[in-house]
């Protein structure tokens, strides 16, 4: 009888042993470059990426003083990386608004200037997102612009815009959590176009939209909400014939990605229309125009589950996104928003969030060469 329990004693040491051996291993694989507890920060959130006209990086991300909650003293902070991601720069604060909430980052480069413009949303820390929707906040959600000229290494004060970009019967706003994009052909060419979602006051459904602007981000407009709700979070890329295609974090049942265009750069949007190729768990995720040898495709990344936010994929798709083809398991485990981004050498990259336990122990930098994401 010892014998069996000194037996099963060292199998059960062996397989934790084993276990936490996995567990390292993991660790390593993700390689965050945001991590917990980094320069004083319990979490960070909420990646999202852009390559300037230069070819640097620009990873931003919210870093949250004191947990992973969405609400408290939340900084708008970026790691710069000058060749194509092999290495970043140490962590830099863009707008720390004292125990404030600083976040939903929504950067877009202005191709022209190479200005890098940064749409971001604002509330008190001590507000809640619930008690902001009951109209029982001190303050409500605001809609703030920064703008760099020097590729990233300095920001403007931020400056309000929410008189031009929400309603006064809105009460949650959010930028992104996602890049804007530039529309580069036909009649609205040079346009900035940044997703956005609000919740309305009387009736409390939430609905997606774009804001917008033909000066370079010097002043913005408002455009329709989506016609139908049950959506939020959203990113946006163009289409073919300079049509541009809304994709959105979806509430209904049927745990599909929603989908809407616009023909007149961003103003107002079909009906939505899920994408069954597209499953979510109910999360953000990350549209983006894509060439590589001549060919233009569509990328898209997210937690590819019905059930919680694991399995972290990447899709391409060749015709606009009617169908999505090929695509890529980037991680298996705990993952949540993500980000892609061309890099300079023509591979993809995503910044994503992931962990051994949950997907919130950090930020992970993942380039992608075209090869290995195979047709299904």
């Amino acid at each position: 009888m010892n014998i069996c329990k000194a037996m099963s004693r060292k199998l059960t040491c062996c397989f934790l042993f084993v276990l936490l051996s996995a567990q390292i291993l993991k660790s390593q694989e993700l390689n965050h470059l945001f991590k917990q507890g980094e320069s004083d920060y319990k979490c960070f959130r909420i990646p999202v990426i852009v390559s300037t006209n230069n070819g640097t990086l620009l990873a931003f991300a919210e870093a949250r003083k004191n947990g992973c909650s969405d609400t408290g003293d939340i900084d708008l902070v970026l790691k710069r990386s000058s060749d194509g991601g092999k290495t970043w720069g140490g962590l830099e604060v863009v707008w720390n608004d004292a125990e404030n909430t600083c976040g939903n980052p929504a950067p877009v480069v202005d191709r022209n200037t190479g200005n890098i413009i940064l749409l971001s949303t604002w509330n008190l820390g001590t507000d809640h997102e619930k008690d902001i929707i009951a109209l029982k906040s001190g303050d409500t959600r605001r809609v703030f612009v920064l703008r760099s000229t020097d590729d990233g290494r300095t920001w403007s004060t931020a400056r309000e815009i929410t008189k031009d970009t929400k309603k006064d019967d809105w009460t949650w706003y959010a930028t992104g959590p996602a890049n804007g994009i530039q529309i580069q052909k036909g009649k609205y060419k040079g346009r900035l176009v940044i997703p956005c979602d609000h919740i309305e006051a009387a009736s409390k459904k939430y609905y997606s939209h774009a804001i917008y602007s033909d000066d370079g981000g010097e002043t913005w407009e408002l455009g329709n909400s989506t016609p139908q709700d049950q959506v939020n979070e959203c990113t946006v890329a163009e289409l073919s014939g300079g049509k541009l295609m809304l994709n959105m974090r979806n509430y209904n049942e049927t745990r599909l990605r929603q989908v809407s265009v616009s023909k007149d750069g961003g103003h107002s949007w079909s009906d939505l229309k899920g994408d069954p190729a597209l499953i979510e768990p109910v999360c953000q995720g990350s549209l983006l125009n894509y060439k590589q040898a001549g060919k233009k495709a569509l990328a898209f990344s997210n937690p590819a589950s019905k059930e919680k936010r694991v399995n972290m994929t990447v899709r391409l798709s060749v015709d606009d996104g009617k169908t999505w083809k090929y695509s890529k398991v980037l991680y298996e485990g705990p993952s949540a928003y993500s980000s892609l981004v061309v890099l300079p050498n023509g591979n993809l990259a995503c910044l994503f969030e992931a962990g051994i336990k949950n997907p919130y122990e950090g930020i992970v930098f993942r380039e992608i060469p075209l090869s290995e994401i195979k047709r299904k």
